[in-house]
């Protein structure tokens, strides 16, 4: 008889090492580029392009909802999710475009200005429970952190409960920013946005209305956003470990 000892039968419950086929990496998502394709875009050719010289506002309603109608039908094919921004964009210039064909009061635009943020502000909460949390799209994404490395550090130190509640912190910090934004919004189209409805020095304040929103209310939004940012990195090395740069992708070594 041989004296060795005959070779023990693999555990079917124990994964064996080896090289494992893992799923591609899901395409990450461009901030900036959403952004762009479902604010900016459809405000301005909405109001750019609803003169009479020009396309009217029937057509200018459609070619500005083709925008994020076209960009959130991309994204859905290329990730396998629906786009938040997307939505949001096409609900809220289809809003803007039927307000201009009714003609209505001034004050429903000053409404619908401030309803936008509004309903982020109070989404980013509300998400936390499901699996596409707004704060993680906002602000703690994979296109900015290093997130399966940070996910990973999070379990081995048994401190994801820890994590759940600086999330949570974060998010309602952002919700706090966007109502900001709401009030602001608000303020701002009622004091530009004057003229009589559906005449031309409305239309052309609906336009100044667009690109004045911008640098008043981002500026104050992005800057409590980055704050939201920098508290959520700081507690982050505190329940990591991880310091600086060892929260965010490797730099590709040319």
């Amino acid at each position: 008889m041989s004296s060795e000892a005959s070779p023990t039968p693999p555990n079917p419950s124990v994964p064996t090492p080896g090289p494992a086929a893992t799923p591609p990496p899901k395409p990450k998502e461009n901030v900036w580029i959403n952004l762009v394709c479902n604010a900016v875009l459809p405000g301005i050719l909405l109001t750019q392009l609803s003169k009479p010289e020009r396309l009217g506002p029937v057509w200018a309603l459609v070619v500005a909802l083709s925008i994020p109608l076209t960009y959130g039908i991309y994204d859905l094919i290329r990730r396998r999710t629906w786009n938040i921004f997307s939505i949001i964009g096409l609900i809220g210039t289809l809003i803007t475009g039927v307000l201009g064909l009714m003609k209505v009061s001034n004050f429903w635009f000053a409404v619908k200005e401030a309803a936008i943020p509004a309903i982020l502000g109070l989404a980013i909460p509300l998400t936390l429970k499901t699996r596409q949390p707004l704060v993680r799209t906002l602000i703690y994404n994979d296109q900015v952190l290093d997130t399966d490395r940070i996910g990973r550090v999070l379990v081995e130190r048994n401190v994801v409960p820890a994590f759940d509640a600086l999330l949570k912190w974060a998010s309602w910090v952002l919700a706090g920013a966007f109502l900001f934004s709401a009030v602001l919004n608000y303020l701002l189209a009622r004091w530009i946005v004057t003229a009589e409805p559906g005449s031309p020095e409305n239309v052309a304040q609906l336009g100044r209305l667009n690109w004045v929103s911008w640098p008043v209310i981002m500026i104050p939004s992005l800057a409590i956003m980055m704050f939201a940012l920098l508290r959520l990195l700081k507690g982050l090395e505190k329940l990591t470990g991880l310091q600086g740069e060892e929260l965010f992708h490797p730099q590709k070594k040319s």
